[in-house]
């Protein structure tokens, strides 16, 4: 189907019936998928210097290669991450929203941040997934917020989108409460390779997508996974990241 052209002043007639809002607060701003000047002075976004592995950021100037003290005590599964922006007081509320009030409009926006983030990895990647619900989750929640930013991610870059290669075979209490060692419990034996997508992980480049990246439990039991299916590399690309976590 070729593509419909909209012309400038279609686009100007739908900002004057719709105008464009605040990604996080819904004040009006002077274009689409961006926030408002006090909320994108709160967010904190990641840059350089951070952990080689993880993508935590360091106070002070590093070493490229450096560790974070995390990634030392706890050597992740996955190869590494990076991540947009740290989750904190300013971008919990933008992050929550998205994630369980039904509001998908971000999406756009929010995968842009992660492409700029994740840029080292997309460029190499021969599949993206998201890191899956379980099926009673999903319908209860209608959408799983994941694969929407992974499709999206897959429609910026024009890599492969692969929604199905993860199952969660078995429903996981919620775990914002739990420590570290009650997170890898709760995910242990939780997902499975699709036996209908496998063709696609064997000798594949994945990066793996999910909303927040806290302790790791998750997507490291995601990314044992698809090691254990043949997967040459899997990097993990979130929207944000905690600080730190204390077991």
């Amino acid at each position: 189907m070729p593509s419909v052209l909209i012309p400038p002043f279609a686009h100007r007639f739908l900002d004057w019936l719709l105008p464009p809002l605040c990604l996080c607060c819904q004040e009006p701003v002077g274009g689409n998928q961006t926030l408002c000047p006090a909320c994108w002075k709160g967010i904190h976004f990641i840059a350089k210097p951070y952990c080689a592995c993880c993508g935590a950021p360091f106070d002070v100037p590093v070493e490229a290669e450096t560790l974070c003290g995390e990634c030392l005590a706890f050597p992740p599964v996955y190869a590494k991450a990076r991540s947009a922006m740290i989750y904190d007081d300013a971008s919990k509320k933008l992050v929550l929203s998205f994630k369980h009030n039904d509001r998908l409009h971000p999406v756009p926006g929010l995968a842009t941040w992660m492409q700029r983030a994740g840029s080292e990895f997309l460029e190499q990647a021969d599949l993206i997934a998201p890191v899956p619900l379980h099926r009673w989750r999903l319908w209860m929640r209608r959408y799983n917020q994941a694969a929407l930013l992974a499709l999206e991610l897959g429609r910026l870059t024009n890599k492969a989108v692969g929604v199905d290669v993860l199952l969660r075979v078995r429903a996981t209490p919620i775990q914002g409460h739990m420590n570290r060692e009650a997170r890898q419990k709760n995910v242990a034996g939780a997902f499975r390779i699709n036996p209908r997508a496998a063709n696609k992980v064997t000798g594949k480049n994945i990066v793996l997508v999910d909303d927040v990246l806290t302790t790791g439990a998750t997507v490291n039991a995601c990314a044992s996974i698809l090691n254990k299916a043949g997967a040459a590399k899997v990097v993990v690309l979130t929207l944000a990241k905690t600080r730190g976590f204390r077991s």
